[in-house]
């Protein structure tokens, strides 16, 4: 090595260690550990620990590393953290489009059996919005071409009243009706889980928005057919997946014989209001 660098004074050199000056004979040393210090050795982590303000020196491999605190979704706290309802939207597309494609099909009965695992809540927030979104904006153009067949020169204004109206509907039938089968339900003594109901009563309205688009037909029987279709297959499902999953509890038939009418009810509302 070149005597020139071994002539430098370390102790200047940017991002050098002072040496430590012993009180004997004030020559430098270095302390080393040694190799075969065995395994009470103390292996340091940089940089130095700065979550507890009374703890000295750097932290250890042992000292656990912080997180952020999650409130338990147990407790009356965790129906204000968000933590507590990121399962209900832990689902990934092919599940979403297996949901959805069962709604479709409602002979078969066993949607309760596919979401015992994994009730979800993306379905039931997601269709809403899309149906919402469907019936307000159809429901002007279904307005608008009736007033262009009926009369050609009369004006036509968009009607914003068909979002509020639609999102009231929709909403307040998907949250409010499972939630009063559920505590009717228990009142009788049956089981009843109020997230599946929710996921139940979420998926059997996603059948109205492919046959919202149909109803623009300018045909007034055809619309009574179509949306009648529709009203029958959604209860269809419910009522059926219903039957499977209160299977041997008492008024049954007057649950079912509910939902059904309340499906069917829906049907219309939306006939007469959006599509008149």
């Amino acid at each position: 090595m070149d005597e020139s660098f071994a002539n430098l004074e370390t102790s200047h050199l940017i991002g050098s260690v002072p040496a430590v000056i012993s009180d004997d004979n004030k020559s430098t040393n270095v302390h080393t550990a040694s190799v075969n210090e065995g395994p009470s050795a103390n292996i340091q982590i940089f940089p130095p620990h700065q979550g507890n303000n009374n703890a000295k020196g750097y932290q250890t491999l042992d000292t656990p590393t912080e997180r952020p605190e999650q409130q338990p979704s147990n407790s009356w706290k965790g129906f204000f953290n968000v933590y507590s309802y990121t399962q209900y939207f832990d689902v990934d597309t092919d599940v979403v489009v297996n949901r959805l494609m069962s709604s479709l099909y409602p002979t078969s009965g066993d949607f309760f059996n596919k979401i015992d695992a994994n009730p979800d809540m993306y379905g039931l927030v997601w269709i809403c919005t899309t149906l919402v979104f469907v019936l307000s904006s159809l429901g002007n153009c279904a307005t608008y071409l009736v007033k262009k067949r009926t009369d050609g020169e009369a004006p036509w204004v968009f009607d914003v009243n068909y979002i509020n109206l639609a999102a009231s509907i929709i909403y307040g039938y998907a949250i409010i009706v499972p939630l009063a089968f559920y505590f009717s339900l228990r009142y009788m003594g049956s089981r009843a889980d109020l997230l599946r109901f929710w996921c139940l009563w979420g998926y059997s309205l996603f059948i109205f928005i492919p046959t919202s688009l149909p109803l623009l037909i300018p045909v007034e029987f055809l619309r009574w057919v179509i949306i009648l279709s529709a009203g029958s297959a959604s209860s269809c499902f419910v009522a059926l997946n219903l039957r499977s999953y209160l299977e041997g509890s008492n008024d049954l038939t007057v649950v079912v014989a509910a939902a059904v009418g309340l499906q069917m009810v829906l049907s219309i509302f939306i006939k007469v209001w959006f599509f008149p």
